[in-house]
């Protein structure tokens, strides 16, 4: 799944603006929630997609998170931004649901293999930034749940340590931790890669 570098931590009109839609949603509004599924639905599933590690469960994680904002929109205080309690939410089920999928088999995604092979079949040779991201997915993949997690927010959504800590559930210290233990793994499997040095 490819990296995507577009959905970074938000303005604050656009924080009001989803803020509007949590609201119009808790008052039962079926097309502010079609608004903010439309939104959320691609960060969701890359974000879920890097946890579970398998499409099919990222999808069914993105319909839960959007189940649990259709049925709790009224209970969003604003103590957070709104791309913060959605995320967090995103982030408890990917890691429910990849537990539990992890409980009754031990299955391999076949989605980037997949991706290769369509490449492949059209002649299409691999370009240094498809090989960089492929090297990076493989060794985020390696890293603990929660490590991929922090990195994941922190580079690819741009959230702040703090904004994490109310995702993740946790203290700002244990985010810290997890990303310098992610960083320092990273450092070392990007070589074991293919990579002489960390990009």
């Amino acid at each position: 799944m490819a990296i995507d570098p577009h959905w970074r931590r938000e303005e604050p009109e656009t924080d009001r603006a989803d803020i509007d839609l949590l609201a119009r949603i808790g008052r039962g509004e079926r097309d502010a929630l079609h608004t903010l599924y439309l939104k959320y639905y691609h960060p969701l599933l890359r974000f879920s997609y890097r946890i579970t590690g398998q499409l099919e469960l990222a999808q069914e994680a993105v319909n839960d998170v959007m189940l649990v904002v259709w049925q709790d929109a009224r209970a969003f205080e604003g103590r957070s931004k709104a791309s913060t309690w959605i995320m967090g939410i995103a982030y408890r089920k990917a890691l429910k649901l990849s537990e539990r999928s992890r409980r009754w088999s031990q299955r391999y995604a076949a989605g980037d293999f997949d991706e290769a092979s369509e490449r492949l079949a059209r002649g299409e040779e691999p370009t240094v930034r498809a090989e960089l991201e492929d090297l990076l997915e493989q060794a985020l993949s390696l890293l603990p749940t929660e490590q991929r997690a922090v990195v994941e927010l922190t580079y690819f959504y741009g959230c702040s340590y703090e904004e994490i800590s109310k995702i993740a559930g946790c203290p700002v210290n244990t985010v810290k931790t997890r990303m310098f233990h992610a960083r320092s793994k990273l450092k070392k499997l990007l070589p074991r890669l293919g990579k002489d040095e960390l990009s």
